[in-house]
């Protein structure tokens, strides 16, 4: 294989592939126009369906019409032989025997299209199942479609944000650090606060046993005694 050969097979091989990946990126939104496309054709064949139905329609009319006619000349001709009159009753039969070859060509034309009839409501028939199954297919395809994009996504997001999830984890940790510290330094006041307070040195000197005392029953005991001796 020449060079300018294995060049042009390389580049239609790029085309396919190329050709192949435009294709897969749009394999949904192409199998839609397909079903509506297919819709579309059905639509088409329902409206020829309904105009050879329409023809079967007139032709059962005129084989009627014929039929009904050839029986009144046939009556006519048996009325003229009745009357003796051969030579009308000839002519009768000339009448009908013309109306006979339009009868079964009417007749071959009737059959023709209900024969077509119902081949064309057989394959709509067939065509609307398949293309019922299609849109289910259609409708699956797309729910899976939908929940592997989101997968994919919640995939990428967690891989490229775990430095952000690291930060944040680490911005969290300080916020929790700093209100600590500041529960902190709050309880450290509260208690500054209370040492300073003439509550804690009253505290302070009543544990010391310094300044007045609370009264007691032995102290009231001792006292009522002293006076007695004085």
């Amino acid at each position: 294989m020449s060079l300018m050969k294995k060049i042009f097979t390389a580049f239609r091989g790029g085309a396919r592939e190329a050709g192949e990946a435009i294709v897969d990126a749009n394999s949904i939104r192409i199998l839609e126009q397909e079903i509506k496309d297919a819709e579309n054709h059905i639509s088409k064949a329902k409206q020829d369906l309904t105009t050879v139905m329409a023809k079967e329609m007139q032709s059962n009319r005129e084989i009627d019409r014929l039929k009904k006619q050839i029986d009144e000349y046939e009556g006519f001709a048996m009325e003229a032989l009745n009357k003796g009159d051969e030579a009308l009753a000839t002519e009768i039969a000339e009448k009908i025997a013309s109306l006979e070859p339009e009868l079964s060509l009417q007749e071959e034309t009737k059959s023709s299209f209900s024969a077509h009839a119902s081949r064309l409501k057989d394959l709509v028939k067939k065509t609307e199942r398949q293309l019922g199954e299609y849109k289910r297919q259609l409708v699956m395809v797309k729910t899976t479609d939908s929940v592997q994009k989101a997968t994919s996504a919640i995939s990428d997001n967690f891989t490229n944000s775990n430095s952000k999830m690291m930060s944040a984890t680490e911005s969290l940790e300080r916020i929790k650090k700093k209100q600590k510290d500041f529960d902190d330094k709050l309880k450290a006041a509260e208690i500054l606060d209370a040492e300073n307070s003439d509550t804690s040195l009253e505290a302070k000197m009543k544990q010391a046993g310094i300044g007045e005392q609370a009264s007691s029953a032995s102290s009231v005991l001792d006292r009522i005694k002293a006076k007695k001796g004085a």
